[in-house]
């Protein structure tokens, strides 16, 4: 829900903080005095389309700060998209902020990340519905009907269950298409695969032979020198073999260890002394074996050089093709090979794929038709029950119907005898139809009515739809045009209805409706130093709600303040032998 607004410099606003609550939130005040420029500035944060002419006169931007509380239906809808643009926030709540300055240029950010104008739209969708003046509303968008006759059908996991079915051949469908798009170009491509498994069959790759390939080219490369070095430590090691050579390392060690062993055997102190000696001998010893047995592995072959040379060009050669390294052009032979085999096996597949589709067409029709059936039956409680909520609301001739239809297509699905277009949402087309007048036809609901008489078709929507709309916090704004108190008690009877599962915003002109708030805000327009700002008040005790409910009546005495209390005693009255109570303001009992 909406908790709290911040305003700087948008239109006659000057500085604003506001805080909402859960219920029913009721703005008055009188006219001019910016009550519906609240509403303004939340469309602003839902994406709405900047204007200069918002920016205050000499200010050089306007600022608007809203902060979402998110339950966890909410959660649901809103973080995968946090998470995908990377906005995602500690906390159960989101902050939205939008600035619009005087040069033209506007810039929106969700916690603290700037984004474009269609990710918040998007998330606004799930935040906020706005009825009444604004084009802010989804339930004059035929593409969100079918939705929210789903919810109210209790369809939404049946649905789900046919979405996946339509997903499964959609990619059968691809798969068809690939294999028969162009069969000549597949048949170049398996002559080229065949070529290239050939190449790398041949050369009979062995993981990892590269670099043991490299190795024993440096090697081949330094034999004379290697020989040379392993020669000449042997030498130092194991001494001369003439007659007056000198004595190698290994003897002088042993020699040592000899002495230390006479040592040790007088002064036992230095027996750790021989133990090293005796320890380093052996390595040593150990040593020259391993130079020995190196040795004779090191020799001059020019020819052997060769053949290394040329399996390393050519295993460089594959590998510049098909991957880097052996392990890739090994594994990219794996694809080619599976490739080529689902090409050469191309018509078999074309015939099992053919099969699965139809099969899977079959299985879409019959969710689809079964969807169809609930959804024709949930309508018609739905047209009665939304008919019902307009006659309350003094349009007692209005019409709806919930128009369903289904569109022929040869590739569609199979219902009956018929071949029916389809999507993951099954075969059934959902629009919501309207007449307001007696004498008129049905019509699209977004071609029907404007202003006031919208508001109060949504809000019969709305109150019927209730437990399917999700949409945490609703606005009305101008709802009670052309609707006098007596109305205005329904009117505020049905939008406080909708508090059990909503945040409801007003703005009303009418006592009667306002009677009813939750938490109620009066608006008013002060002038100081020659400039006018608007000022929001919340009306915290009875006394301010009596004196500002006797001002929308106009009779602002005692007649009019005793008008006031009754209105608030109806209110409060019906709100207790409501099923749900939400917190209120005032005493009065």
């Amino acid at each position: 829900m909406l908790e709290e607004i911040r305003i700087r410099n948008f239109a006659i606003i000057d500085e604003l903080e506001l805080a909402f609550g859960k219920g029913l939130n009721v703005i008055t005040g009188e006219t001019g005095a910016g009550k519906s420029i609240i509403i303004d500035a939340v469309e602003m944060l839902l994406g709405g389309k900047a204007e200069t002419s918002w920016v205050r006169a000499g200010a050089e931007k306007a600022l608007i700060e809203g902060v979402f509380g998110l339950d966890m239906i909410t959660q649901g809808f809103v973080q995968p998209i946090l998470e995908r643009e990377e906005l995602v926030d500690e906390g159960d709540a989101i902050t939205i902020t939008r600035e619009i300055r005087s040069n033209g240029r506007s810039s929106a950010r969700v916690n603290g990340v700037t984004v474009n104008l269609e990710i918040l739209s998007e998330i606004g969708t799930y935040l906020v519905d706005v009825h009444g003046q604004s084009a802010h509303l989804s339930l004059l968008k035929p593409q969100y009907h079918i939705d929210l006759l789903d919810r109210y059908t209790d369809l939404m996991d049946a649905r789900a269950a046919l979405g996946n079915v339509v997903q499964r051949l959609g990619e059968v469908r691809r798969e068809i298409k690939h294999l028969l798009d162009d069969e000549a170009a597949l048949q170049r491509r398996a002559d080229r695969l065949r070529g290239e498994l050939e190449d790398i069959e041949a050369a009979a790759l062995v993981p990892g032979e590269d670099e043991e390939l490299k190795a024993e080219r440096v090697r081949l490369s330094n034999s004379e020198g290697l020989a040379k070095w392993t020669a000449e430590s042997l030498a130092l090691i194991n001494g001369d073999d003439t007659a007056d050579g000198q004595i190698g390392a290994l003897d002088q060690l042993m020699q040592a260890a000899l002495l230390l062993s006479k040592l040790a055997h007088i002064d036992a102190s230095l027996k750790e002394d021989y133990d090293l000696a005796e320890e380093a001998s052996a390595l040593v010893d150990e040593l020259a074996k391993s130079l020995r047995r190196y040795a004779d592995t090191v020799e001059y072959n020019p020819a052997r050089l060769d053949e290394v040379e040329e399996r390393l060009e050519l295993i460089n050669k594959l590998a510049r093709r098909y991957g880097g390294t052996v392990e890739a052009v090994l594994a990219y032979a794996e694809r080619a090979a599976a490739e080529l085999d689902g090409i050469e096996n191309s018509e078999e597949r074309i015939e099992e794929l053919r099969k699965q589709e139809t099969s899977m067409r079959k299985h879409i029709g019959e969710l689809g038709e079964r969807n169809s059936r609930a959804r024709t039956a949930a309508s018609k409680r739905l047209s009665a029950g939304i008919v019902t909520e307009l006659a309350d609301l003094r349009m007692a001739k209005a019409q709806f119907e919930v128009l369903i239809e289904q569109v022929d297509d040869p590739e569609g699905c199979y219902v009956k005898d018929r071949r029916l277009a389809f999507d993951e949402t099954g075969v059934d087309r959902v629009e919501f139809m309207m007449s307001a007048n007696p004498g008129e036809p049905l019509r699209p609901l977004a071609k029907v009515a404007s202003g006031g008489e919208a508001a109060r078709i949504m809000l019969a929507l709305k109150r019927v739809l209730t437990a399917a709309d999700q949409t945490p916090t609703l606005i009305f704004d101008e709802i009670d045009q052309g609707i006098g108190g007596r109305v205005g008690s329904v009117v505020g009877e049905k939008l406080w209805g909708l508090t059990g599962g909503h945040q409801v915003l007003v703005v009303t002109h009418l006592a009667q409706l306002a009677g009813y708030a939750d938490r109620h805000y009066r608006v008013l327009k002060q002038v100081e130093e020659g400039r006018t700002h608007t000022v929001i008040v919340p009306l915290s005790d009875e006394s301010q709600r009596v004196e500002e409910l006797a001002a929308m009546l106009g009779t602002v005495n005692e007649s009019g303040f005793q008008s006031a209390r009754e209105l608030l005693i109806e209110a409060i009255t019906y709100k207790r032998g409501a099923a749900h109570e939400p917190p209120r303001q005032g005493s009065l009992t």
